[in-house]
């Protein structure tokens, strides 16, 4: 929450409970990406939606990068249909060796074939067997490296993504730190954005006060005109835990000793309030 000095409302001949200024929830948006902004649309006091892309960052680093890894994975995929085809190829010799096992088996019982051939054969499966066992192997390497491209593609169109300059909260442009055509870096603020459709009022209130005052309850809020003073209605939405030292600038200095609690009210704004705008605040009974 921005932190502002309080002011107290001129001409006033209210007697106002309290004194302070308006506040408003500030959001810094930085940049996600390295590069060269593109474009970027923004203008101060501009009223931005949530979701607007308003700018976009270089992406052409990363473009070839993805497309590198998409060869990439092409290529790894071709050396799977090759594996595939050696595991087929070593299927079909188990299965002609099988064959020949049951053929064996068979003569060996009417004594027309010799030990020596059945353990031959049982043999050859076995060898086949470590064949197939190391194909599978290569198999699961291959989809293991596959994994790990894809894990990078989705990394690299990530990086794609945060390269769209895209307003998160709804408001109004307060500042511009980035123009088109210059050289940002991760984490470089582009511009400050804050919600100001309804504004806070921060006052301080003193501790005799304090057990009048709860949340919810509805106040007068006074702000300056031409005229003198003209009313809105706030209602009070945060009430400090604690106790603090007066703020030492819009006080006297008898006053400054004084212990008070901050409160917070909620303000509709119909455009005429703005930030650090002092005001006054007496409490309805």
């Amino acid at each position: 929450m921005t932190t502002l000095m309080m002011g107290s409302c001129k001409n006033s001949k209210t007697i106002s409970d309290a004194y302070g200024n308006f506040e408003a929830e500030e959001t810094t948006i930085s940049s996600e990406a390295n590069g060269r902004i593109i474009w970027l649309n923004i203008t101060e006091g501009q009223l931005l939606k949530k979701g607007d892309t308003v700018g976009l960052i270089d992406t052409t680093d990363l473009h070839y990068r993805l497309l590198q890894l998409r060869s990439q994975k092409a290529a790894i995929q071709s050396r799977t249909a090759g594996i595939h085809a050696q595991a087929a190829v070593y299927q079909q010799q188990k299965a002609n060796l099988n064959n020949d096992l049951r053929r064996i088996e068979n003569l060996l019982k009417e004594q027309a074939a010799t030990p020596k051939q059945l353990d031959d054969i049982t043999g050859s499966i076995r060898v086949i067997d470590q064949q197939i066992f190391s194909v599978k192997t290569q198999l699961e390497s291959v989809s293991d490296e596959i994994k790990v491209v894809e894990a990078q593609i989705s990394q690299v169109k990530e990086g794609l993504n945060r390269c769209y300059i895209v307003n998160p909260v709804e408001g109004s442009v307060l500042s511009s730190f980035a123009e088109t055509g210059e050289v940002t870096a991760f984490g470089k603020p582009l511009y400050k954005i804050a919600d100001l459709s309804t504004m806070e009022l921060r006052v301080y209130v003193s501790g005799k006060m304090l057990s009048s005052i709860k949340t919810g309850q509805k106040a007068r809020v006074f702000i300056d005109n031409e005229q003198g003073l003209e009313e809105l209605t706030g209602s009070v939405t945060w009430i400090s835990p604690s106790a603090e030292f007066t703020p030492k600038i819009i006080q006297t200095r008898e006053e400054r000793v004084n212990l008070v609690y901050a409160v917070k009210l909620r303000v509709v704004n119909d455009g005429r309030l703005k930030i650090a705008m002092p005001a006054e605040v007496i409490f309805a009974k």
